[in-house]
């Protein structure tokens, strides 16, 4: 009856996870529907989506039956992530220029050997799913540990410049509601490969939040004194090194919060 219990609270818990990670793989679709509008992609980085699109893909490999049995939410919310994130590639193919699409193509070749191979060499030189899922889950980790560094980058621009103009809450919100669900699922029965990220997401998460209230009072006062001074800048613009960047709805683009969709 236990065993019972906890499969439907760990069900209940994954799909309440999948519907909140597709609403943060959706969050960048205002930012494609003006790219297509515009007829192109101006500034915005492809690198956050081909992030995103690997990231899933490495866990779809880890909820397969044959490397971790039983992880059907898993998959179904990567799988739908990985979709999504094509979708978003296509996109940015047709609509960059030719030398910013031949580099978007050779990164998503290279993710898509990449994906290939580890799962040529784990499904043919280790015939346990013990082992299968050791090898695909510190994989999965060692690639949400390097997507940490995005959200980091835009803590420290919150920080540098007291605002939280680029750090929207309602997504940084999300992305806490997430960690927390998949956390939780991690723990129905325990799964490392699935807690430690999703652990690392949610404090993260939970210092975004605590950053946005600390600097909204000091990004109302910028904001007003702009406002007052008749020159508000375009929030799409951000001085990185000397040079304005555009600020897009994802990771690395000035969301911090997609890299959190999924598991």
């Amino acid at each position: 009856m236990v065993t019972a219990a906890v499969n439907t609270a760990r069900n209940v818990v994954g799909i309440l996870g999948n519907i909140i990670s597709l609403f943060l793989f959706l969050s960048p679709v205002p930012t494609f529907v003006q790219i297509v509008k515009k007829g192109s992609v101006e500034q915005y980085s492809a690198a956050p989506y081909l992030a995103t699109l690997i990231n899933c893909m490495v866990w779809v490999l880890y909820g397969l039956p044959m490397v971790h049995p039983h992880s059907i939410l898993v998959i179904t919310i990567n799988g739908s992530g990985t979709a999504i994130e094509l979708v978003y590639i296509t996109l940015f193919l047709i609509y960059s220029d030719k030398k910013k699409r031949l580099k978007v193509l050779m990164g998503l070749l290279v993710e898509l050997i990449f994906i290939a191979i580890v799962a040529l060499l784990i499904l043919t030189l280790l015939h346990t799913t013990k082992h299968r899922s050791l090898v695909v889950g510190i994989v999965c980790i060692l690639f949400n540990i390097m997507m940490y560094a995005s959200p980091l980058s835009i803590m420290k621009l919150v920080i540098t410049t007291k605002s939280v103009e680029y750090m929207p809450f309602f997504l940084s919100l999300a992305s806490l509601a997430n960690g927390v669900a998949w956390t939780t699922y991690a723990f129905l029965p325990f799964d490392q490969f699935i807690a430690i990220p999703n652990g690392l997401g949610t404090l993260f998460s939970m210092a975004q939040l605590i950053l946005y209230a600390w600097y909204y009072k000091s990004t109302k006062r910028m904001i007003a004194e702009r406002k007052a001074k008749g020159g508000e800048l375009d929030l799409s613009d951000v001085v990185v090194g000397g040079e304005p960047r555009k600020i897009g709805n994802t990771t690395q683009n000035g969301r911090a919060s997609e890299i959190h969709g999924g598991v």
